[in-house]
């Protein structure tokens, strides 16, 4: 069955479920019955691209919990409606969350990042800059990129699954991150953010990882893995999400200065394995690694 991401903020219910009504700002606030008016995206990919038919069936979900099941009920030229015939509760999201800082990469590289990172469950994606990225957006190119990136990760979700998409936060400098500066959500999911689910994300505290190859001083005093062990076991008496921000730099690596940074806001050196991954690798293994840990506990 296909999915489809339905933004409250682009569409509106039918006059003959409410004259007067906007739709709420949750899908699963809908009475079953209810009847809406398909946003154009939904539309033109649901009826135009895959010529759909009244009375088939299609799953929507819009960030805030859940999905719904809908039935299309009439399509006419430019525009359709479909019918709202069940809820399903479940997320499909992880039991931690995350953010992936990264340092913003050219071309289908990011949008693999993005993707990718979608797919195994991150809380929130932040675009960075750095001394040694090659990607320096100028004010009048953010909104379309930020755009575009957000786009990519609800694909990913229409097509994994999961319900709660990760926010692509405004690029910011690694400098301002560090200093708790992060960057804003594109304003057509900005309406997420006061959802409880991401103000958890937002108020919980952080185990924060930088992809470094630690000295060999660090690796003596450190052991990562039972540091985020630790933090799975500490969330789990407070019965919350952990939260793992994991700092990712740019193809040359991060300068000295910004490593020195992150290790002073006390970021810890987190090794992959003995080689250097790229970019648009390293968010994969990290995430794929924190599901087997909290898998295994």
């Amino acid at each position: 069955m296909r999915r489809f991401f339905f933004n409250p903020n682009l569409a509106q219910l039918s006059s003959e479920s409410s004259s007067a009504t906007p739709t709420p700002a949750c899908l699963s606030q809908l009475a079953i019955g209810s009847l809406l008016n398909l946003s154009d995206d939904i539309y033109h990919h649901w009826c135009r691209v895959l010529r759909a038919k009244v009375g088939e069936q299609s799953l929507i979900f819009d960030g805030l919990g859940g999905q719904s099941i809908i039935e299309l009920e009439s399509i006419d030229k430019k525009s359709a409606q479909a019918r709202l015939i069940a809820h399903d509760t479940d997320d499909n999201s992880s039991n931690f969350h995350s953010t992936i800082a990264i340092v913003m990469s050219r071309g289908d590289r990011m949008d693999y990042a993005i993707q990718k990172s979608t797919e195994l469950g991150a809380t929130a994606i932040q675009l960075l800059t750095s001394q040694h990225g090659e990607v320096r957006l100028k004010a009048n190119q953010v909104d379309k990129k930020l755009n575009h990136w957000q786009q990519v990760a609800l694909s990913a979700c229409e097509q994994c699954g999961l319900n709660r998409p990760p926010l692509v936060m405004s690029p910011v400098s690694i400098e301002q991150w560090l200093q708790h500066q992060g960057g804003e959500p594109h304003s057509d999911v900005s309406y997420l953010v006061t959802d409880a689910y991401y103000q958890q994300y937002f108020n919980q505290p952080t185990l924060p990882l930088v992809l470094a190859v630690p000295s060999q001083q660090e690796k003596q005093q450190l052991d990562i893995n039972t540091s985020i062990k630790q933090h799975f076991a500490q969330a789990a008496q407070t019965q919350s999400k952990p939260r793992f921000d994991i700092l990712i730099g740019a193809e040359g690596g991060l300068s000295e200065s910004e490593y020195l940074q992150a290790r002073d806001s006390d970021f810890l050196p987190w090794q992959l394995g003995n080689r250097v991954l790229r970019t648009e690798t390293a968010p994969v293994v990290a995430l794929a690694t924190l599901i087997y840990i909290s898998d295994t506990l």
